[in-house]
């Protein structure tokens, strides 16, 4: 950053806290009454204790229940489309997805990769990037903190925390009935929720929501297509190949179903004890569906060049041969691309007040399997190059966290707590590629295959933490807290089949074992000094760290050149500061709050995918360094009772510090910054030096200091405006409009300026009509009504690119994982 531009934001943030504390002033002498109109705070526990989004000394974005459902955020997808900073890319295999914060996230191709941003689900962690098929409606509200989060939320918040809360019973009896429909997908959307109480002291509530969509949202461009294979051992064979025909793959196309039910028990008001158990089933017919060719360097894919490489809401695929299909592990009968995931989770929350004392018990165990079959390549084409692959991989976790909060009238008080988890991940793959065929390979499933993969992990977590609360004046309040952790983490990986031409190549290494036994220790302390002049201000500083785990690529793969070190990596840690203001003016009518800072993280955790021979690596990036400036405003007029403005303006640069030995993307040549050659030393990540050209060949690694890191827009913003008004006969209207905003960036890891995505806007809204009593609701909501295709996540195309760390190198095609079209769906409401 210039030092202009630095001073110019440092005056900015200066001045916004002198006016926050001046118009607090003013507006704390003109309070009246009561808390009623104007703009009312959204209760949250980014502390693990009940406070109010003004009064909690953290960045958190909340969403409450109402607009959940005003905008339909029935996904962490939607979530993010209208958050600025928050991106969510998903992607057809690895990790399932990515979830990105400030800049700082991990990318897709590892399903070893925890995610940066942790997802917190009713009090537990749900660590897997696949956690975004989950049902996520019929919920209390939505937290986002951002910035690491390690005191409360544990291992894995590097970049920030998703906290969510289901809904609850009440004291009364509810009955609430759903139905939708969105026209582009031609989708049915059904919900149904009952909540009752059974007796004084227990209640009931049961959620049920289902969808079925008629079509996907991406147009899709596949034709039938030859997949030739050879019966051969050996490339000096010469034999007839077979010709399998393989038809277009699915258009994305699914269903779900999700079932919760709560029961919350309170015999006494001292005594709360709260069960909850979900299951959930999401299927698609086609995970790649939305994995679209947006860079080639010819314009065309240069696997068929009949298929445009446009930034559009269309893609290609293929779906199995079905004589592959039919002895292939797990695929479809008829070939046919899919994803298949369930999961079931219970979870207990115990809370007990004691006279100056709060326990409370965080219980949860969480299960999830996905099984895929998807076009390796997202490409409908012809020829032996074509990728076909399947997966079966489950996860399942105990966890337990007990927490003592002290609530003593003096000015100290106490938070220790303690937390457990037992996990583990079970991973099986196999792909069929090459047009390669051995009749002779037994058992039968493995005739078509190239390789096939085993590998699971078994993980331990122990943590203990704490927090001291001191006030010395009223106003001021000073805490300082540390966790511990230290866990394990047990893997082996194992290629049990590959093709016998493939381990002549040299590039798969069947029959052999690698076994990694990791253990990490890590002591994250953070602390916060907050300053309250007054009930309308609030004026913070903190320093926080957090870590996330380190460990192992359970889909990588072993060849005679890889070793124990390819597979392993370190953890990656954050350090940083945060300062802020929190302010409500005018009698409660403007919220405006502002946040600046600096965060530096060590060994950045991302998954390397080498296009020209399908391989993976898992790596630590070095150092990368995020730093920016955030303001909110909301403004609730009381003389236009109804009326809400509100909006955000965002500037993050997230930069790579010295990351030497980082992958090259595909094509990259040496005067691109290319220009170091690896050296394995049997250490993670090995070493590089700088490649000599009297002796190298080609370079293969690069120093990504002060590149982009990725789905990394230094500028992002929103702004919108809803109105609510009776409108006379017991009915109220409803209008919304919402906008975001986001400067361009880099859609991948590696610094591969071919993937940037360029600046766009993307428009939401809707119009509800209902009762004043909330009896009904008709609603229209829209969703990115300027129809903007813009990438959030993506990856170098298979078997594209050459000449890496050369003086001529071709780029490889990108594939991009996209966002959603313009969606409208209408949708009514009964309340009982």
């Amino acid at each position: 950053m210039s030092s202009h531009r630095k001073t110019t934001l440092r005056r900015a943030f200066v001045a916004a806290l002198l006016a926050g504390a001046a118009f607090g002033d003013a507006a704390y002498a003109q309070e009246q009454a009561a808390d009623t109109g104007g703009i009312q705070d959204i209760v949250v526990t980014a502390r693990k204790r009940v406070e109010t989004t003004q009064d909690v000394p953290v960045a958190v974005t909340a969403i409450s229940a109402e607009k959940i459902q005003h905008y339909d955020l029935s996904s962490l997808e939607r979530v993010a489309a209208q958050t600025p900073s928050f991106v969510i890319g998903r992607a057809p295999s690895g990790s399932g997805a990515t979830l990105v914060l400030r800049g700082i996230g991990s990318n897709t191709t590892s399903i070893g990769l925890e995610q940066s941003v942790a997802v917190i689900v009713d009090g537990a962690y749900y660590g897997q990037g696949r956690t975004i098929n989950e049902g996520f409606f019929d919920l209390g509200r939505l937290e986002l903190l951002k910035g690491p989060q390690a005191l409360f939320f544990g291992k894995n918040a590097t970049a920030g925390v998703v906290s969510i809360t289901t809904a609850d019973p009440g004291d009364r009896l509810e009955v609430i009935a759903r139905a939708g429909y969105e026209f582009k997908a031609r989708q049915v959307v059904g919900e149904a929720i009952v909540s009752t109480p059974i007796s004084d002291t227990l209640g009931f509530r049961l959620a049920v929501r289902a969808s079925k969509m008629g079509r996907g949202y991406y147009d899709q461009l596949g034709a039938d297509q030859v997949y030739p294979t050879m019966d051969r051992t050996s490339t000096a064979q010469v034999v007839i190949p077979t010709k399998h025909t393989s038809g277009p793959a699915g258009d994305g196309r699914g269903d779900e179903v999700y079932v919760r039910g709560t029961l919350k028990w309170q015999p006494t008001t001292d005594f709360t004890a709260t069960l909850k158990a979900n299951y959930g089933a999401n299927n698609s017919n086609n995970p790649s569906a939305s994995s679209v060719y947006y860079y080639c360097p010819t314009g065309n894919a240069a696997g068929n060049p009949a298929i445009p490489c446009t930034r559009a809401f269309q893609s290609s695929a293929n779906r199995f041969p079905t004589d592959i299909a039919a002895v292939m592990p797990y695929a479809n009968a008829d070939g046919q691309t899919g994803n298949k995931y369930r999961s079931w989770a219970v979870n207990l929350n115990l809370q007990y007040q004691l006279d100056h004392v709060t326990l409370s018990s965080v219980t949860n165990y969480n299960w999830n399997r996905n099984i895929f079959q998807f076009d390796g390549d997202s490409l409908s084409r012809a020829g032996a190059p074509g990728v076909f692959a399947t997966e079966y991989s489950t996860y399942h976790a105990f966890s337990e966290e007990v927490r003592a909060l002290t609530s003593f009238e003096g000015p100290a008080n106490l938070m220790l707590g303690g937390y457990y988890q037992k996990t583990q991940r079970d991973y099986l793959a196999w792909t069929a590629s090459g047009g390669l065929e051995n009749s002779a390979a037994t058992p039968g499933y493995r005739r078509y295959l190239a390789n096939s993969k085993d590998s699971q992990t078994k993980g331990e977590t122990v943590a203990v933490f704490g927090q001291a609360i001191v006030k010395p004046v009223e106003q001021v309040e000073v805490t300082g807290g540390v966790r511990y952790t230290h866990e394990t983490k047990d893997s082996y990986f194992l290629e049990p089949y590959s093709h016998p031409i493939r381990v002549t190549q040299g590039i798969f290494l069947p029959g052999t074992t690698i076994n990694s036994n990791l253990s990490f220790d890590d002591w994250s302390p953070e602390a916060t000094i907050s300053y309250k002049p007054n009930r309308n201000i609030n004026i913070y500083a903190a320093y926080k760290t957090a870590y996330k785990s380190g460990g192992f690529s359970n889909s990588g793969i072993l060849s005679p050149n890889a070793g124990l070190a390819d597979f392993e990596f370190d953890p990656e840690k954050a350090r940083g500061f945060e300062v802020g203001i929190k302010t409500m003016l005018f009698d409660r009518q403007l919220r405006f709050n502002v946040n600046a800072y600096t965060y530096k993280y060590t060994n950045l955790q991302l998954d390397f995918f080498r296009s020209d021979i399908f391989a993976f690596t898992t790596i630590n990036a070095g150092s990368a360094r995020t730093k920016g400036v955030e303001l909110e405003f909301e403004f609730a007029p009381r003389a236009v009772d109804g009326l809400n403005l509100h909006g955000t303006l965002n500037y993050n640069r997230a930069r790579y510090g010295n990351a030497i030995g980082a992958p090259c993307y595909a094509g990259q040549t040496r005067d691109a910054g290319c220009n170091l050659v690896y050296v394995n030393d049997g250490t993670p990540n090995g070493t590089a030096r700088p490649f000599n050209a009297a002796t190298d060949v080609s370079a293969n690694r690069q120093n990504l200091k002060g590149k982009p890191t990725a789905n990394a827009p230094e500028w992002s913003a929103s702004l919108g405006v809803g109105y609510d008004t009776p409108v006379g006969s017991g009915l109220k209207l409803g209008l919304s409009v919402d906008s975001r905003y986001s400067s361009s960036y880099l859609a991948t890891a590696f610094g591969n300026p071919f993937t940037r995505q360029n600046a766009y806007v993307n428009l939401d809204a809707a119009i509800r009509i209902g009762t004043e009593d909330k009896r009904w609701e008709l609603a229209v909501i829209g969703k990115n009504l300027t129809n903007r295709w813009y990438a959030t996540g993506g990856t170098d195309a298979p078997n594209t690119g050459a000449g890496t760390g050369t003086t001529a190198g071709v780029i490889a095609d990108q594939i991009g994982f996209a966002t959603l079209p313009r969606t409208v769906q209408v949708q009514v409401t009964f309340h009982y």
